[in-house]
Parts: structure tokens; C-alpha cells; sequence
């Protein structure tokens, strides 16, 4: 592959100043791809465009014929643990991991690829709550004692923190006091769960994709290990109408479809939407109508 299309999206985020991947990542890449094409003996078409910020993701043939996707991740640390999660899960209810190669500039995946693809968030949301539903319990593994993936714990507690420097970077954005009630929450909720599983935490519609082996496959999770409650929240910011609509009715219809407790999904919510509310303020409002 002599010149290497880059999606927009990705592109983008090279280009963009804090973290993320950067133009040294970038200028690394075409050496990166080939090297994998390489070494799995497989041919790269061009990438999913407009593709994500983290990655570049491309189908591939294999030797044989075999449909295949290619993906080369900028190393960040929610999906630090992709390739485990794949690993546990082996096929049931997300792609099957072919391949893991670790490399200078990144992590190498070789998946499985879903056909014909199409993403459930192009289907209602009503169906999309029940294939998000179905695939999550599969998903929820009880971790293994040695098990690599981290602790929820660890992640909500890196997301507290980044909150309130930004909070003190703009001490009006947010009352004080609702501010400081989710900060300790969102911590507070990962550490008192009753019940520890393997988590996607960033299952949505545009993470799941039509397959023939299963009717929907799960892409891109970022695992760690915790309290299932958290998993429908990702879906629920997806679903920004109904979220703002009626968020504790929302609430309720996902806690009883997953079997979980209406009240500490409502707990999770409120937490969540005021920590993404400096960069989503509609969100702030979401979080007083579920407040404690």
C-alpha cells in the first residue's frame, strides 16, 4: 500500500491539541498498516470512512477469501483492554478476535468482519433497546480472578478527576453543590456495586452491527470490570430526546429489561450527566429531573 487514505474523523482528531492521536501516530501509520498486511497475510481495502477518532479500520481479504477488518489503535486508555474483553467473549454477542499485535506506534486487531453491516442506530430506538438489551446480559461475564481488564472504579475516578479541573477552569458553568453530589456519586456507585461483571461500557447503536453468524455483533467496546448498572448508559446518551423527555421513565424501561434496579440506573444517570454537562449542558438539565 504506497499512499494510505486517512477518514475524516480520524484525520480530525490528529489535529486536534489535547490527547488523542497525533501526527507522528499518523505519519506512522501507512509502515504500520503494512506491516500487519504482512504479517496476517491479508489485503486492506480502503478504510471505513468517516471512521473513528482512536483508530484506522479497514476490510480485508484474507488469503483464502476469508472476509476480515484490519484495525491499527492509537494506544488510549478506555481501550486499553479491547482485545481481552474480545478474548473472554469469544464471539458470543460481539466479533470474534482473530489477532492481537502489539507494534510501536499501536495495537493491531485482526476481527471479524460483520455482513452486510448495518448500523442499529439506523433502526428505531425501540428496537434498538431491545437488541442493546439482548446482547448486554451475554456480555456481563463474571471476571476471571487474574483477569488484566481494570476496575470500573478506576476509570469513573480518572473521569471525576478530569471533571473538576475543568470545573475549576469554569467554576460558573455548574451549581456547585450538584457538582460536587455527582462527583461523589459516580465514584461512590462503582464502589458499592453488590454484583462485579465484564463490562462494555460503550455499547450503542453505532457499536453494533447486522451480522450473519448472530443478527447483531457488538464492535469497538472498551471493557472494564464492574457494576452491569453502568453498561445501558452509553445507549441512553445516544438517545438524547427521550433522555431529555423523561429521563426517570427511561430509566425504568432499560432497568426492566435488563433486570436491574430502576433507582441505582437513575443514580448512575444523574451522576454521568452532570460530568458531561460542561461539554453537553442540555445535560445538566437531564440530571436535576433525576436528582437524589
Amino acid at each position: 500500500m504506497t499512499r494510505l487514505t486517512i477518514p475524516p474523523n480520524l484525520a480530525r482528531a490528529a489535529n486536534r491539541p489535547g490527547d488523542g492521536p497525533n501526527r507522528s501516530w499518523l505519519d506512522g501509520l501507512p509502515a504500520a498498516v503494512v506491516q500487519l498486511e504482512e504479517l496476517w497475510a491479508v489485503t486492506c481495502a480502503e478504510p471505513y470512512s468517516p471512521g473513528g477518532e482512536t483508530a484506522w479500520v479497514a476490510p480485508a481479504k484474507g488469503r483464502a477469501g476469508q472476509d476480515l477488518v484490519v484495525k491499527f489503535a492509537w494506544r488510549h486508555p478506555e481501550s486499553a483492554h479491547e482485545a481481552d474483553g474480545l478474548r473472554a467473549w469469544a464471539g458470543r454477542g460481539a466479533v470474534q478476535l482473530h489477532a492481537v499485535q502489539e507494534l510501536a506506534g499501536g495495537t493491531g486487531l485482526l476481527l471479524e468482519r460483520c455482513l452486510p453491516g448495518e448500523l442499529l442506530s439506523g433502526r428505531p430506538e425501540s428496537e434498538q433497546d431491545a437488541v442493546i438489551t439482548s446482547l448486554l446480559p451475554r456480555l456481563w461475564l463474571e471476571p476471571e480472578p487474574l483477569t488484566p481488564i481494570r476496575p470500573l472504579m478506576e476509570m469513573c475516578q480518572a473521569w471525576t478527576d478530569q471533571f473538576q479541573r475543568k470545573l475549576e477552569e469554569r467554576p460558573w458553568a455548574l451549581d456547585s453543590g450538584l457538582a460536587r453530589e455527582a462527583a461523589v456519586l459516580f465514584v461512590s456507585l462503582a464502589a458499592t456495586a453488590r454484583r462485579s461483571a465484564l463490562l462494555c461500557t460503550d455499547l450503542h447503536g453505532g457499536n453494533v452491527l447486522s451480522a450473519q453468524r448472530e443478527p447483531w455483533l457488538v464492535v469497538d467496546p472498551k471493557p472494564y470490570c464492574g457494576d452491569p448498572t453502568y453498561d445501558p448508559l452509553q445507549h441512553m446518551l445516544n438517545c438524547g430526546r427521550r433522555l431529555q423527555a423523561d429521563p426517570a421513565d427511561f430509566a425504568r424501561r432499560m432497568a426492566d429489561l435488563l433486570g436491574l434496579e430502576a433507582d441505582r440506573l437513575r443514580l448512575w444517570v444523574f451522576a454521568r450527566c452532570v460530568l458531561e454537562s460542561l461539554d453537553r449542558p442540555a445535560l445538566a438539565a437531564v440530571a436535576r429531573r433525576v436528582a437524589p
